[in-house]
């Protein structure tokens, strides 16, 4: 049994292909499929199923492309009711592929429709591929399903079906089992999770605190507490998911392009995700910096949190040399659709936003409004400024909280990078209003 993972990294996102005698598996793929194409290829291996561990909330699977154009088996609990077509895999369910058996335990926790792929080899080799039920270090969050799927479920009623999963589901296992979840340290579908792609039952049982000896009631709220936001994308990407993905080729073929654009007419939103030095200097006016930089810069969770499910936008890039990775990125969260064009600026005087005198905020504090865009678990771990707004970046552009805007406006986040996001959307909701950005000059305030 040879096993791949491959990662994802701005959502960090684990998928895996499972290989025995020239035939492939498929764990929770992600968008595009090409990598797995292109590995089988490699391998002169088929693929010939496609395991889904439960409706995903971060990001859109192939799933469905992957069956069109593969042929390949999907696989998925009985529970989530798919639309499209699949074999149902629950507990006592068993696919053999070459010298592998796979099997399923449903493992409610995360999702009430979650299943576990355990896959056995005939040197009794096993690894479990957890899906979002157990990751390393820490257990999936238990609150994403109150208004999405088909089975939804409180927070407090699936963290009670988490507590029996990890005490009752998996004790059959030996502590050699590789584990390998669908999620690492950054991704929203936990809150603790380790930067280790994989560990063992064994090393799980020792250090995670899900296994650790607790009641359920402490267990319950250990869980619950400090999760992080839900992006407003989540519910949306549980549906698409549901139902399965359009082609990922088709879907980005056919965005237009705006070349040379001086202005656009009408009230779409428009994203702009150039540097911040460069929105700084010249942008469309409305514009909002959400920055794609490189991988560090999280425009898929970004994107899913500010724009909405459905609500179109302009893409102001800086080259249309981008395109196809940017596209590519935003395809992730099934966001590609709402794309009304790719544009890029002309070479003349747009908006410019202010800059600032850093010297004399230092001294002057008491001179600005202060607006802090961390998310509220992370401001209750001690403010940077005593006297800021906390409104998160994700609530802002809907929220109704009064900004005093009889002073100029700083906002900041922990590193920098949100608060580009953060002070343009200020700027377009206060149009008469001095907004500054404080960037990554926040380090100098942080101890």
């Amino acid at each position: 049994m040879i096993i791949k993972q491959f990662q994802d990294k701005p959502l960090a996102h684990y998928s895996y292909a499972i290989i025995s005698d020239g035939k492939m598996a498929l764990v929770d793929p992600a968008r595009n499929p090409m990598p797995y194409y292109t590995y089988a290829e490699e391998n002169n291996a088929k693929i010939v199923a496609v395991f889904e561990t439960h409706p995903h909330a971060d990001f859109v699977s192939s799933h469905l492309q992957i069956h069109e154009e593969k042929g390949a088996t999907i696989y998925v609990s009985k529970l989530v009711a798919a639309n499209y077509p699949h074999q149902a895999f629950d507990d006592g369910d068993t696919l053999k592929m070459g010298n592998v058996t796979f099997s399923a335990i449903n493992s409610p926790g995360h999702s009430p429709d979650g299943i576990t792929i355990i896959a056995k080899d005939e040197k009794d080799k096993h690894a479990m591929f957890s899906g979002d039920t157990l990751f390393i270090g820490d257990v999936g969050r238990p609150d994403l399903r109150e208004k999405a799927g088909n089975m939804r479920a409180t927070r407090e009623k699936l963290a009670k079906s988490m507590y029996d999963t990890i005490q009752n589901k998996f004790n059959h296992l030996p502590d050699d089992t590789l584990v390998y979840p669908a999620h690492g340290a950054g991704s929203l579908c936990g809150k603790n999770m380790s930067t280790d792609p994989s560990s063992t039952l064994g090393e799980e049982r020792a250090g995670n605190w899900a296994f650790k000896k607790q009641t359920e009631d402490e267990f319950v709220k250990t869980i619950l507490k400090d999760q992080p936001f839900i992006p407003a994308y989540f519910g949306y990407n549980v549906d698409i998911n549901k139902t399965g993905a359009d082609n990922f080729v088709k879907e980005i073929a056919d965005i237009p392009i705006k070349k040379d654009v001086k202005s656009l007419q009408g009230s779409t939103l428009i994203i702009d995700i150039r540097d911040e030095a460069d929105f700084k200097k010249n942008h469309l006016s409305g514009s909002i910096n959400i920055m794609a930089r490189n991988e560090d810069d999280k425009i898929e969770t970004w994107l899913g949190s500010i724009v909405k499910p459905k609500e179109k936008f302009y893409l102001v890039l800086k080259s249309v040399d981008d395109k196809d990775d940017i596209i590519s990125r935003i395809a992730k969260i099934g966001y590609e659709s709402q794309i009304e064009a790719i544009v890029t600026l002309a070479d003349s005087d747009l908006e410019k936003s202010e800059s600032f005198d850093i010297a004399h905020f230092k001294k002057n504090k008491d001179a600005y409004t202060i607006v802090d865009i961390r998310n509220k678990s992370e401001v209750a771990e001690g403010k940077i400024f005593e006297n800021a707004i906390n409104i998160p970046l994700n609530e802002l552009r809907d929220s109704d909280e009064t900004i005093p805007a009889n002073k100029p406006i700083m906002v900041h986040c922990a590193g920098g990078y949100r608060s580009a996001a953060g002070s343009s959307i200020i700027q377009n909701k206060l149009e008469n209003a001095t907004v500054y950005d404080l960037s990554d000059a926040v380090k100098e305030f942080q101890e």
